[in-house]
């Protein structure tokens, strides 16, 4: 070969290499695009509400996920009449557990049609679940694994600077927002023994103190602390009182739930005081009152809000929009054949 030739020979095999990195470079790309972005479907879906939760219900008329949420191709309806198109059905687990809703096992179900299994509630208050086995494909739930995970609210990046009220603006240490209060619940007996070493004001249905909701935040507020007791201690269950009682109103919260970990990946950074740190409650109590006299100490339970904010999820309608953006990933062939394993997992 001549020196020609072979510089020839050289340069087209540059030119081939060059080739193929752009062309995995590309191909990565798209595959990054396809695993983080998945795209909504571009054929219309139709969800189907079987019935409302606990009977509060909402205008789906109109293209509501795309006025509201901005989620295209997805369409809300409660038309019970509607079974046989629709292509996605959704049961609230409260109203059939207790038989006030019945499910349309004398209808022919398509073969194409999903049914999903809805429930907002930690596993204690989901009963009856063993007679749903074998008809399922979907859970949505507040828990991470489930197929449509839809949390009481999230923390997302993107802060401003907060506007301290100053803690000496407040005339209330600690208060509690609690409607079902039962003995054997672990956050009865905290508040049993807390209450011994430091003023807590209690309102709610159980007190016979019940705050409207024009009055709930604005009362919280004037606290220092707010106890987000959960009802029970469950994987991933953290409700409202975290984001909306604490957060919003704008106190630190007190909080009783899952793990100290769990709290750490779903709550905004260094925004709560976990009582599973505390060895007993008087120690909680000393703690509780150190931060309160310290205004420095207070203020760095806010930090937060200068690098991250919080979004709630109160509108059942924007949640029922967001099986349309991940109906593309959601397992095809799935079928629960044992619901409650995975509720008690």
């Amino acid at each position: 070969m001549t020196t020609s030739g072979f510089q020839a020979f050289l340069l087209l095999l540059c030119l081939s290499s060059l080739l193929s990195l752009l062309y995995f470079s590309f191909l990565d790309q798209k595959l990054h695009q396809h695993k983080y972005h998945p795209a909504v479907p571009q054929r219309n879906l139709r969800i189907l509400l079987w019935h409302w939760p606990f009977s509060r219900s909402y205008r789906l008329d109109g293209d509501k996920c795309l006025q509201m949420y901005n989620i295209s191709h997805c369409f809300l309806t409660d038309n019970t009449s509607t079974f046989a198109t629709a292509d996605v059905v959704v049961f609230h687990h409260h109203e059939i557990s207790r038989g006030l809703s019945s499910l349309p096992l004398h209808l022919d179900r398509p073969a194409s049609q999903y049914w999903v299994w809805l429930s907002m509630e930690p596993p204690v208050n989901n009963a009856n679940l063993t007679q749903l086995n074998g008809l399922f494909n979907w859970t949505m739930s507040y828990r991470r694994d489930a197929d449509i995970a839809i949390p009481y609210g999230e923390t997302r990046l993107g802060g401003y600077e907060p506007v301290f009220q100053g803690a000496q603006n407040h005339s209330c240490f600690v208060s509690w927002v609690v409607s079902r209060y039962w003995p054997h619940q672990g956050r009865a007996g905290i508040y049993q023994s807390l209450k011994k070493y430091i003023p807590i004001e209690v309102y709610g249905r159980w007190n016979k103190k019940p705050l409207s909701k024009k009055k709930l935040l604005s009362t919280i507020a004037d606290c220092f602390f707010y106890l987000a007791f959960e009802n029970s201690e469950a994987k991933d269950y953290i409700s409202e009182k975290l984001w909306r009682n604490a957060f919003q109103a704008g106190v630190v919260p007190v909080v009783l739930g899952p793990s100290r970990a769990t709290y750490e990946a779903l709550a905004p950074p260094g925004s709560f005081i976990h009582v599973a740190d505390f060895e007993t409650t008087a120690d909680l109590a000393a703690y509780l009152r150190h931060v309160a006299a310290d205004r420095q100490v207070y203020e760095k339970y806010f930090q937060w809000h200068r690098t991250h904010t919080i979004k709630t999820y109160t509108d059942w309608r924007e949640r029922l929009c967001q099986i349309c953006v991940k109906y593309p990933t959601l397992p095809a062939q799935q079928v629960y054949q044992d619901l409650e394993s995975w509720v008690y997992s």
